[in-house]
């Protein structure tokens, strides 16, 4: 199990300092002429060396892959938070412990590092992680344009992993932490297809947990409260706040859009994490999420300081099934998929609502990284898949129809690989119809993308 203080700074883990524009990149095979808009990627790049800091913790920096006619241009950036800035005209680390309160008295507004996703809503390009509302960037230039308070009305913390319904065009969101950042209290809401906040509610939760993402289906809405918790007195003492804590056992939270929370309840589940969720429906009176699940979190600690078993810490695609009405507080699971995986992303045009298609991240036997892509018919349980090299490693993957009006599944994944021999990055993009033939195009970066976390595609130029 790697230390999350310690292995972000070496490899291609350890960030990059330059920003860059550059116009036009070399490409490799031929890219879609159909294949028109940017690809924005978001992860954790740190101004400074700041030794001590999680991963999970770093400078947010988005990168750009704009296509268009064939051709390929690239733009990255820092997000300018307001601890950005204040290193920034520093030139050091005034916050080397971040996020353990340090150096009182500075004046730094918490507004967070917006390092994990990076989402397009209402016209507005959003750089998230869900300790703090998201910050708005311009989409050509990735100039930072400020928090994003949509419209004056929510504080507080906002999920890295919205859902956008794409019947209705509106943007889902929850918050844990709600009321301060080791609180069990949680809210959740949606923003309207044109910015404006719709529902927003708060409810309580059995105890502070990390819950990272969340399921949405037509009628339902589905928090899985694990049992990496929060504690202020690791926050202050070890600058880690959360810790795994599996003798807690696991809930997960189920409620009825329409009704809110007034229709909440709590199914229990044996001690497990999930840090993403592939998709979620409606079967009937059932509910139906596909997860990635793990026996125990990794690049966290027990309680006590131990690291789990790293055998423990690889997750498997899991299908989890909720019947509201079959009077018991257990539900059911099912593997999908044995291999170690991570990064599930689907058409997003079925989002929840049963999708017959969907990818992810594998590691082969042997890979310390994620080294190869899975293309799975969730219906016949056919899994095609595209490899890299050894050594070599890759990113999530993203799904980009071939047209607006293309089958579900009929289109390109794009990734950005790491070239490990050549210390540089390049984007993939794999053709649906057969992902086992490997690229249809490269773009070739002469630097490299560092590992980070996700990314959506915004269609039509930036």
């Amino acid at each position: 199990m790697p230390d999350g203080t310690v292995f972000h700074r070496a490899g291609n883990f350890a960030p990059i300092h330059a920003e860059h524009d550059i116009a036009e990149l070399k490409v490799s095979g031929a890219l879609p002429r159909d294949l028109c808009g940017t690809l924005f990627r978001n992860g954790p790049n740190p101004q400074f060396d700041e030794a001590g800091v999680h991963w999970f913790f770093g400078d947010g920096m988005v990168h750009a892959f704009t296509l268009s006619d064939g051709r390929a241009a690239y733009r990255n950036r820092w997000v300018r938070t307001h601890k950005w800035r204040a290193e920034h005209a520093a030139g050091r680390p005034l916050l080397p412990c971040y996020p353990r309160p340090s150096l009182p008295g500075l004046a730094i507004r918490d507004t967070g590092v917006a390092n994990t996703n990076v989402v397009w809503h209402a016209g507005r390009l959003l750089a998230l992680e869900e300790g703090h509302l998201p910050f708005a960037l311009d989409p050509a230039t990735l100039e930072t344009l400020g928090v994003e308070t949509f419209g004056g009305v929510l504080r507080g913390r906002f999920t890295a992993h919205p859902k956008v319904d794409p019947a209705t065009g509106e943007m889902l969101f929850f918050g844990y932490g709600i009321g301060g950042p080791r609180s069990a209290r949680m809210a959740w809401g949606t923003i309207q297809p044109d910015g404006r906040v719709g529902k927003l509610e708060r409810f309580g939760a059995p105890y502070c947990a990390l819950v990272h993402d969340f399921a949405v289906t037509e009628r339902h809405v589905l928090f899985p409260v694990m049992p990496l918790t929060g504690s202020r007195w690791r926050a202050i003492t070890r600058g880690q706040p959360f810790a795994w804590e599996p003798e807690l056992g696991g809930h997960v939270g189920l409620l009825r859009r329409a009704e809110g929370v007034a229709s909440l309840r709590w199914f229990r589940a044996e001690s497990c994490y999930v840090f993403h969720v592939l998709n979620a429906w409606d079967e009937g009176a059932r509910v139906v999420a596909d997860v990635m699940q793990y026996d125990a979190p990794p690049l966290f600690p027990h309680a006590d300081g131990t690291l789990p078993d790293p055998a423990r810490t690889r997750a498997r695609l899991v299908r989890w099934t909720l019947d509201p009405e079959a009077g018991t507080e257990s539900f059911a699971t099912e593997v999908l998929d044995d291999a170690p995986g991570e990064f599930p992303r689907l058409d997003e045009r079925r989002a929840g609502r049963r999708n017959r298609f969907g990818a992810y991240a594998v590691r082969r036997t042997g890979a310390p990284l994620f080294d190869a892509i899975v293309w799975r018919d969730m219906e016949s349980g056919r899994a095609r898949s595209f490899a890299l090299p050894p050594g070599d490693a890759l990113s999530e993957a993203v799904f980009v129809p071939r047209h607006a009006s293309a089958p579900e599944g009929d289109g390109w994944l794009l990734t950005v690989a790491w070239r490990a021999a050549e210390g540089r990055s390049d984007l993939l993009v794999l053709d649906t119809d057969d992902i086992t033939q490997g690229p249809v195009a490269a773009v070739h970066l002469p630097h490299r993308v560092p590992f980070g976390f996700h990314g959506n595609w915004v269609a039509g130029a930036a």
